[in-house]
Parts: structure tokens; sequence; C-alpha cells
């Protein structure tokens, strides 16, 4: 297929291991020259340059900050898309930046925000991703859409393509993957393929297919425009931040501190790709220091950063029970590890039992329901501050990626199990978590 052209202030693609700039395609997601690659060299990943001065010419953050459309779209000059109308009609995007200073004194800072991406049309931050993704699909005039997930990514894709119409989604996702996820795709009439193997088992199996069948394909770690949509969420963040601390319309602010969750290592690598671009343009003023939360039963780029490696990534079996970072061998590895090591940041493991505790402390402290994954970067936060990372009057934001909704079981496993009473008023007045009355 002859793709269209990519839009005027697209360079192309960098390759993140050697540099060389070249063209994406539907068929072209990685660089040409790295087909060979030892078993733990990260993939070839291409990383979209822009023309900056292309970008400067036509918008800034004051014409940003004009624009009536909440969504993503505000952002399009920045995109790598014609038009912000190929962009399907499920709007992304606009979600809250929330302070937390309940949050923030039990640990003794001063400044916290909760980006709580959980709001998006499919509940998580993977919607970003998919928007962009499809869009480029639409632009390029493909029919199908395929990716492989844990549940998220396959739910947002699933979404974007619904309402987009006319296209076909095709999922690969593990057999074990919460049923709430399950059936979200189902939902959304996705043709769902549930792979008796693991995320990276199901990774590998829908890039063959697509290259066999010829489908577009939106895996995470691969698909350079995922990045792409992902960093729109930071633009959101020193767009809001701005104006939360009373700077003048126009004006961004970047935080001295962000957490995220780390998987693939897709999102915090669109997180620095945002910031980068905003350095670039001279629309922040400094790069915050990124750390990267990973489930200790899934930290594979934690150890590769322990061991200060750049290029070499060994797989971990993951046994985490947060599903959406649970990854043997992370496909993005290298925009995630550069993102940590570029910004003075730093990769933080936390155990399955923090992020379940995590889950209570943001919900009960900010009234953020957030799936396991999502909770380890307030898990992350916690251990940070024990940890002597973050300063107590930094500006720090916690970015909360999925809706809690997405993994019922593990959020009654944080929170336990209902009180059981009779059907009547002197059963509830004997309680002891009332108090041990319950009298006016």
């Amino acid at each position: 297929m002859n793709a269209s052209p990519l839009p005027a202030h697209v360079l192309g693609g960098r390759c993140t291991a050697c540099g060389r700039l070249v063209e994406p395609t539907p068929e072209r997601y990685l660089c040409p020259d790295h087909s060979e690659r030892p078993s733990e060299t990260p993939l070839p990943t291409l990383d979209i340059a822009y023309d900056y001065e292309r970008i400067a010419a036509r918008t800034n953050p004051t014409r940003i900050a004009a624009d009536p459309d909440p969504s993503i779209g505000r952002y399009e000059a920045l995109l790598p898309i014609a038009d912000r109308r190929s962009l399907p009609p499920l709007a992304v995007g606009g979600t809250p930046l929330l302070p937390a200073p309940r949050l923030a004194a039990r640990l003794g800072l001063r400044r916290v925000w909760v980006k709580d991406d959980g709001r998006n049309p499919t509940a998580s931050l993977k919607d970003r991703a998919s928007a962009v993704v499809t869009a480029r699909a639409r632009e390029w005039g493909l029919d199908t859409v395929a990716t492989a997930s844990t549940g998220n990514a396959a739910a947002s894709l699933a979404g974007q393509v619904a309402a987009w119409g006319g296209g076909r989604c095709v999922i690969f996702v593990p057999a074990t993957a919460p049923p709430a996820k399950m059936a979200q795709l189902l939902v959304y009439g996705a043709t769902v393929l549930a792979v008796e193997g693991t995320y990276d088992q199901a990774f590998d199996l829908c890039t063959a297919a697509c290259a066999r069948f010829g489908w577009y394909n939106r895996n995470t770690g691969l698909n350079p425009f995922t990045t792409e949509g992902k960093k729109t969420v930071v633009y959101e963040i020193v767009e809001a931040l701005a104006q939360q601390e009373g700077l003048a319309p126009g004006r961004w602010l970047a935080p001295d501190v962000i957490l995220v969750p780390v998987g693939d290592g897709s999102i915090i690598g669109g997180v620095h790709k945002g910031l980068s671009d905003a350095l670039a343009l001279g629309w922040i003023d400094h790069m915050p220091r990124l750390m990267g939360v990973q489930a200790v039963g899934s930290n594979a780029l934690t150890q590769a950063w322990r061991a200060g490696a750049t290029d070499r990534v060994a797989a971990v079996p993951a046994t985490t029970l947060a599903d959406s970072i649970a990854v043997d061998w992370p496909r993005d590895a290298r925009k995630a590890l550069a993102a940590v090591r570029e910004t003075g940041g730093a990769f933080i493991e936390v155990t399955d039992e923090a992020i379940l505790e995590a889950m209570t402390r943001l919900a009960r402290s900010t009234g953020v329901f957030a799936e396991p994954a999502a909770a380890a970067a307030t898990a992350g936060l916690v251990a940070a501050v024990a940890q002597g990372l973050i300063a107590a009057d930094e500006r720090v934001v916690v970015l909360s990626t999925g809706n809690g909704l997405k993994d019922i079981a593990a959020a009654r496993r944080s929170a336990g199990d209902p009180l059981r009473v009779a059907a009547t008023l002197e059963a509830i007045e004997g309680l002891e978590e009332l108090g041990g009355g319950w009298r006016s």
C-alpha cells in the first residue's frame, strides 16, 4: 500500500538505536537497519521527529488556551495527523488535574496533584494512543487495526474503532485478563482472541498476524504513534498546573517530579516526549524528573536501570496483580530508560501489597478510584518519599492511568468486605465500626 504523506510538520521517525531518520508507513514500524537483534536488545523503535519552527508558526500556548475543544484535538499542531477531524468522535483527553492536599500532608509534602486519566472514554490513558493510531489509520485509508493488550489498550482501540465506524478491530488478549476488561472489548464489537499464554506471547502473535494479513498494528512499544498520543497527557498537566498556580493564560508550568506506572515503557516515554516538545518550543522552562514505578514482580526496566544498561534488558517473568504493567520483556525499553536517565529521575519498585494499600489511600484522600497499575504510581510516591527522592516543597504530579472498575477483584482485596447486618436498627446500633453506637 502506498501511504499518504505525513503532515508537513512531521520530519519522519528517528531510530532510538542509531538515530537514522526513516519514514513511518503502514508497513514500517521500526528502523530497518536492525532486523537482527540479540534477544535482550530493545526493539529499534522510532521516535517521531518534528519541525518545531513550523509548529511554533502555527500555534502556541495562548492559541491552545483559546481553543474551545477540551479534547486532545486542541494539540493538533503537535500531533502526527493532518486534521483533527481524523480523530474518532469519542472525545479523548481533558481529564482533571486534581490537587491532593491530604495525600501530600500524610507524606510531609506541600504540593501534590493527581492526574486522573481513568476518566477517559474507556477509562484509561490508553485512549490517547488509540485515538492517534486510529486517526493515522483513517488518513492512510486502512480499515483493520489490531493490538495485543492485557485489557486497557485493547478496550481503548475497540472503543475508538467503534466510534470511527466502518473499521474493524482485532484484539489479542491473554485469556487471564480481568473479566471486566474482556467484557468491554466484546461490547464494543471487537473480534477478541483470548490467547492461552502471556501478554508477551499475545504481542508476538499479533505482530505476526498483522504482517501476514496486512492489518495495521497498534501494539504498544512497536507503533511509534502510540507515544505521540500518550504524550498529550503531559500537555494537559503543564497547561492545567499553570492555571492552578495562578499564571497568566497562555503560560505552561512544568512540575518538578512526575510519577508514572511502567510496564512496556511507552507511557513514560510519551510523557518524556511531550515534555521534550514543550521544552524545545520554549513553552516550559525546565524538565521535570521522571520516576518510573514498577511492580516487584515485573521489574525488567528497574533492573536494567540499576545495572546502567541502555541497550540490554533481560526478560523477567511477570508475577504481579497489576495486570496493566505485567510485562516480561518491555518493548519500549529505550524510550523508558532515556526518560528516566535524561531527566535525572529514578525507577522505583513496589510490592503488590503496597499497590493494594495505595488503592485505598488514593481513593480515601482524593476520591480517585484507580486500578492496581494506576495505583502503583501512588505506591511509588510513598516509596520515593521514604527514600528521600522528593523534597517537601517540590511540585509533584502522580499519573493515575486507569479506573478501578477495570479490576473489581483487586479493589475488593484492597478494601475488604462489607459488614453483614440484620435488617434491624438494633443491629446497627451495636456496631463497633460506628463507634459503638449510632444515635442522634
